[in-house]
């Protein structure tokens, strides 16, 4: 199993082709997600990148934390596991509002 990293500080005009070049400099690649917004697909400025071992993504670390790229220092490090949240979604106050406006 590989080490996935979070590639952070992205210009939004960047694409998952380009991220992919950059890290296959430093070793093999599994996987390259950038991450896009739902409704717009737009870049969200953030991607995560798979490589193959360990010794790749210290690599991977070593050569693009803080490297120019599309204008902008690159943030490199390993991914942190996704933290849970609580199900569901908003909550709050669930009354009709038009009911209550008589």
């Amino acid at each position: 199993m590989g080490t996935r990293l979070f590639v952070g500080n992205l210009s939004f005009n960047t694409t998952e082709g380009e991220l992919l070049d950059l890290f296959k400099q430093s070793g093999n690649v599994v996987k390259c997600e950038l991450m896009v917004d739902k409704f717009t697909s737009k870049s969200r400025g953030f991607a995560f990148v798979e490589m193959g071992s360990q010794e790749d993504a210290n690599k991977a670390i070593e050569a693009n934390n803080g490297k120019d790229f599309g204008g902008r220092a690159l943030t490199v490090n390993e991914a942190r596991p996704r933290e849970e949240r609580a199900p569901g979604g908003g909550g709050g106050d669930r009354r009709d509002f038009r009911r209550d406006r008589r």
